[in-house]
């Protein structure tokens, strides 16, 4: 089997202000006029940040999160902190509860992002 390398069209972005990927992927790809963020754990709202400056981008810019729960209970108390954080962006958002998560934490966000101002 062959190896699969990277489009030239993609560009891998990596930040020393969040952890390394715990994975054989990037923490974020940009991909035209956007940036797609891997999961963010632990201080996952921090890290998540930090990536997007990596990027080029901010929060302001956010187009979409996929939010991931260890447990469905938590929601309010997570929605509540997601709207300190996100203010007024108008976002799409989903939420879901998984069994389990890197790490053993027990909240993870990716999001995607538009890169231009």
């Amino acid at each position: 089997m062959s190896a699969v390398t990277t489009h030239s069209s993609l560009r891998p972005v990596t930040t020393e202000n969040a952890p390394a990927a715990i994975g054989p992927y990037s923490q974020a790809i940009k991909a035209g006029d956007l940036v797609f963020v891997s999961g963010c754990i632990p201080l996952a709202l921090a890290n998540l940040r930090a990536v997007l400056e990596a990027s080029g981008s901010d929060v302001g810019r956010v187009v979409k999160t996929t939010v991931f729960l260890k447990n469905m209970n938590d929601f309010a108390a997570v929605n509540e902190i997601y709207a300190g954080f996100f203010g007024a962006n108008n976002l799409l958002a989903s939420a879901v509860e998984v069994a389990r998560l890197p790490k053993d934490v027990l909240f993870e966000i990716e999001c995607i992002a538009s890169l231009k101002n």
